[in-house]
């Protein structure tokens, strides 16, 4: 397991480089990344780049739901994206996408609904294969990571409003608008 970087770490912002060997050492660093996504309850991961782990490859894995099985995408590329977009991310009650490496931030993003992504496996096996729904809005998210993107990024690109969490007079979580200056 590693450690997941926080910003305002400059891995996060700076784009990634491909990946050539697939090796031993490739094999290590994605047992480490599964491990580390795994263990992250507070909030849960559904997704995690590389660039998280504090490495600057084009590697993020997936893990949409608690029983999905985690799905390693090396090299990915959006290939194509459907003209329509979400309001938010897809099946989800309020629509906010959060980030392991920016703690207790939340924000809309409108992102496509769909999307074609051509990858490569941990063999090296060239996929290419369509995504929708929440899916298509992780890819999204960590397509965004592997080029130096941040969520937040998107949110105030959008002229949407972030949220951080709070705590309410009775002792509740709640979300609280970041009032931008």
């Amino acid at each position: 397991m590693k450690p997941i970087v926080l910003i305002p770490n400059p891995v996060l912002t700076t784009p990634t480089k491909p990946v050539t060997a697939f090796d031993g050492k490739l094999a290590g660093l994605i047992f480490d990344m599964k491990e580390t996504l795994l263990a992250a309850t507070n909030p849960k991961g559904v997704g995690l780049a590389a660039t998280q782990v504090g490495v600057g490859l084009k590697i993020f894995l997936t893990k949409p739901t608690e029983s999905a099985k985690i799905r390693v995408f090396i090299n990915p590329e959006i290939v194509n994206r459907s003209t329509d977009s979400t309001d938010g991310v897809p099946e989800r009650g309020n629509k906010l996408e959060g980030c392991l490496s920016i703690p207790n931030i939340w924000g809309k993003v409108r992102r496509t609904s769909s999307l074609t992504l051509r990858y490569q496996d941990e063999t090296g096996q060239v996929h290419q294969e369509k995504f929708s729904g929440f899916m298509a809005t992780i890819i999204q998210h960590e397509t965004d990571h592997l080029n130096g993107i941040l969520f937040t990024q998107r949110v105030l690109e959008q002229k949407d409003k972030l949220f951080q969490v709070a705590t309410a007079d009775d002792g509740k979580e709640v979300l609280e608008e970041i009032k931008l200056q």
